[in-house]
């Protein structure tokens, strides 16, 4: 870990409400106490106000309310976060374009003149593709909140729209954020369901509220992928099929992964795949490219993409 990159991690520790003394944040960031020490001296220099208690319980915390000073990034790190920024537009987030220029304007006000041509090189040979139509966007002090919870291992309570937009009041233990193509997911642990579920964050309605403390359970990040993976079929994809693959399962599920849905093996040679698609075109289009014979019978929508795609085709090529 670089220095700027753990000065990021101490300023992120000392942010949260309560004091960590010297032994605490060398375990969290592995290094030396003396280290430590040396750090927040260089915080210091840089201009923020971090506070020390004495005594037996005495610990280290950055005073709240104050206004950001610069922090010293090492040149490959200032590239990368003016280009990031460069590039924040368009996304999932309520505000991000306008909020990621602000903060680029601040940032390239101190850059070397070396280093703000080299960001204009790569942004002058750059271009962003977006493909479909936008997804919702959600609001950044929601996901931010989120966040903190999740980090400090609060329950949560808040109202939720499912796709048939019926509410219900939720409660959960939250862990993860996924973004996953246009939209923000929260997996969370289901409290009255006893079970791990993902939730659409624009579909969380504001005032989310923090309960109890929780133990945290198990989770890795790859347990969360699938988990997402899992629920994008019913909640974000507004036709579903059921199609007759004549491959393998393992084979499809090797080659496409977990994002085409679920896959039932039927025999040695034959699957049935449970997918779908924000648009039929787009479903009928995506099952032209298995490599595999299929068969679909419903719904008529998509029979009739298929039907239109396989007369375009023919016609493409008939003399």
């Amino acid at each position: 870990m670089s220095t700027s990159s753990r000065l990021l991690r101490l300023l992120s520790l000392l942010q949260t409400p309560r004091d960590w003394t010297g032994a605490e944040l060398a375990s969290r960031l592995e290094v030396s106490p003396r280290t430590v020490r040396n750090d927040i001296e260089r915080l210091r220099d840089l201009g923020y106000p971090v506070h020390a208690t004495r005594g037996s319980v005495g610990g280290y915390r950055l005073e709240a309310g104050t206004s950001m000073p610069p922090l010293l990034l090492e040149d490959d790190e200032a590239v990368a976060v003016a280009i990031a920024m460069r590039t924040a537009t368009g996304g999932a987030v309520e505000g991000l374009e306008e909020s990621s220029l602000r903060a680029l304007a601040k940032l390239e006000q101190v850059l070397p003149p070396r280093l703000r041509r080299q960001v204009a090189t790569v942004q002058s040979v750059t271009m962003q593709v977006r493909r479909g139509q936008p997804g919702p966007t959600v609001d950044p002090a929601m996901l931010s909140e989120l966040a903190r919870l999740a980090r400090e291992r609060f329950q949560v309570r808040f109202d939720y729209s499912d796709r048939k937009q019926a509410a219900s009041a939720r409660r959960a233990e939250p862990y993860r954020l996924v973004n996953a193509g246009q939209r923000w997911y929260l997996v969370a642990w289901d409290l009255d369901r006893a079970d791990w579920r993902t939730f659409r964050v624009d579909r969380m309605r504001p005032g989310i509220s923090a309960g109890a403390r929780f133990t945290p359970r198990p989770l890795t990040n790859a347990e969360a992928e699938a988990l997402v993976a899992r629920g994008v079929p019913p909640e974000a994809r507004k036709f579903q099929a059921r199609v007759i693959v004549h491959a393998p399962a393992a084979q499809l599920v090797e080659r496409l992964g977990p994002w085409i849905g679920t896959v039932e093996s039927i025999n040695d040679n034959t699957c049935v795949i449970h997918t779908g698609a924000d648009t039929a075109e787009l479903l009928a289009s995506w099952l032209g490219m298995l490599g595999a014979p299929f068969r679909v019978t419903e719904p008529p929508e998509l029979v009739a993409s298929l039907q239109a795609l396989a007369a375009r085709y023919a016609a493409a090529v008939s003399r």
